[in-house]
């Protein structure tokens, strides 16, 4: 019986570690819009500092105008309850942040915006509804 105890435990303890996860710039963790609008300064802040504030952008895109973009995400989402009892799919839920940082042609900011939101993803067959 104590075997079997143990056996069951170390099984909740593995699909509970498994449930939870974090994806993107680890960076972003423990920042807000209040800690961005405090480190990032339009037409101050340039390219150089922001990347050695965050590192290499998840994603660099231009305006039509030819000014750079440069997008960073961080994901920290965890099981939903009902998704252990699930076989047919799984549904994760947490919080998601974005910094959006648009450069000036002489590379310093131009607009920095930092978003952080409530998200709700589905895998599986969860994911048709």
């Amino acid at each position: 019986m104590k075997n079997r105890t143990q056996f069951l435990a170390i099984i909740f303890i593995s699909v509970f570690m498994v449930g939870c996860g974090t994806s993107g710039n680890e960076s972003l963790r423990s920042e807000s819009e209040i800690s961005i609008d405090q480190k990032i300064t339009e037409g101050v802040t340039t390219l150089a500092e922001i990347k050695a504030m965050f590192g290499s952008p998840l994603k660099t895109t231009f305006t039509d105008g030819g000014l750079e973009i440069w997008t960073y995400e961080f994901d920290n989402l965890a099981l939903t309850a009902s998704s252990y009892l699930n076989p047919f799919g799984t549904t994760m839920k947490g919080t998601k942040k974005e910094l959006v940082v648009l450069f000036n042609e002489d590379e310093t900011v131009k607009r920095a915006r930092m978003s952080e939101s409530d998200v709700e993803e589905k895998y599986g067959l969860n994911s048709l509804n």
